[in-house]
């Protein structure tokens, strides 16, 4: 993605679930957006579906998708874990973790039984779930003197900043919030004002 300054990711929880020769597969796909959260994720579905056999995930956290995990949880490598990241990534969704917890059936499935099974549980999660489009945001912070507040507002409502904070002193400092894409347009405007200093947060 990196030089996009949007991103799709799930508004909420959602599910689905896929059967095969006795075993149950119950896809769960969760907006995410740190490997901590993650971690509290898994621990509570342990203890939600403590009789279930396996607990394979694949998740993707960061705008420009920094993170990337897939775990097979004791399946056969690459059966469970990659093909749960496959439907995220033809999704081309970001901070998400999808989870499939497996019920064994009493038959194996074999690798391609199980890929397909994990797949589809996977997919019909991620179906039923709410796709939202994001704008990836910068902060900046901007530092001037009283006499150039007029200026930078005037700057700030035209950009249409999310302002995240504001001292209003003899040294005047605002963070903002800006989309990524109009970063170096917006430093542009503000090399024109006297004395008002940008720092990249």
């Amino acid at each position: 993605m990196g030089t996009t300054s949007q991103y799709k990711s799930i508004s909420s929880i959602s599910r689905g679930k896929y059967r095969e020769k006795g075993s149950r597969f119950i896809g769960i796909a969760f907006p995410v957006h740190s490997e901590e959260e993650v971690k509290e994720i898994l621990t509570g579905l342990k203890k939600e579906y403590h009789d279930a056999r396996h607990y394979c995930f694949a998740y993707v956290i960061g705008p420009d998708k920094e993170i990337i995990r897939a775990n097979d949880d004791g399946e056969p490598s690459h059966s469970a874990g990659k093909p749960i990241l496959t439907q995220i990534e033809t999704r081309d969704l970001t901070n998400i973790l999808v989870v499939v917890v497996r019920y064994f059936g009493g038959t194996l499935l074999g690798v391609g039984g199980l890929i397909n099974a994990y797949k589809s549980a996977a997919s019909e999660a991620l179906e039923n779930a709410k796709i939202i489009i994001k704008t990836i945001k910068k902060r900046l912070s901007l530092s001037f003197e009283y006499p150039q507040m007029n200026a930078v507002m005037s700057l700030t409502k035209d950009e249409d900043l999310d302002v995240i904070s504001r001292t209003y002193e003899l040294q005047c400092t605002l963070i903002v919030a800006i989309p990524k894409g109009k970063v170096e347009e917006f430093l542009k405007r503000c090399n024109q004002i006297d004395n008002l200093k940008v720092i990249r947060e």
